[in-house]
């Protein structure tokens, strides 16, 4: 992924269609730097066959928001990123309705780049999972 710099909600949003994030549903809802906030709506494709929430889907919302946020914060003359670790605790599920996330930085280096999200049930507020990621800021050779 190039070094593109900040991008609004929309902006993001208009980079999904045709990805993974896009297939999930993920909708990038608010971004500033260091900031982001993002939803999904829960359907069936997105459940485990035991009918709750598939852990990938909440990691994939989770992933999704700290990746497209880590852009707004490389370091000039970076040509991208790539998450080099991730972690997730998983807290509690959804079967319907809405999960949103909200990722923030809590590193920005010029080598690395470490980021968190807690992902909720919308109705609630409830905390479905904690996650975290590292990500390696990629330089031209």
């Amino acid at each position: 992924m190039a070094a593109t710099g900040f991008h609004t909600a929309d902006e993001l949003n208009a980079l999904l269609p045709g990805t993974l994030p896009g297939l999930l549903g993920i909708v990038i809802d608010s971004h500033q730097p260091g900031r982001l906030t993002s939803h999904l709506d829960v359907r069936p494709e997105l459940l485990a066959p035991n009918g709750y929430l598939h852990a990938a889907t909440v990691v994939g919302l989770a992933d999704t928001s700290c990746g497209l946020a880590t852009r707004a914060l490389l370091a000039e003359g970076a040509s991208g990123f790539t998450t080099i670790e991730l972690k997730s605790n998983h807290l509690g599920t959804a079967r319907e309705g809405r999960i949103a996330a909200v990722a923030t930085n809590v590193h920005a280096g010029r080598t690395t780049q470490v980021w968190d999200a807690v992902v909720s049930d919308a109705g609630s507020g409830k905390t479905l999972a904690l996650f975290r990621c590292t990500q390696s800021v990629l330089w031209p050779r």
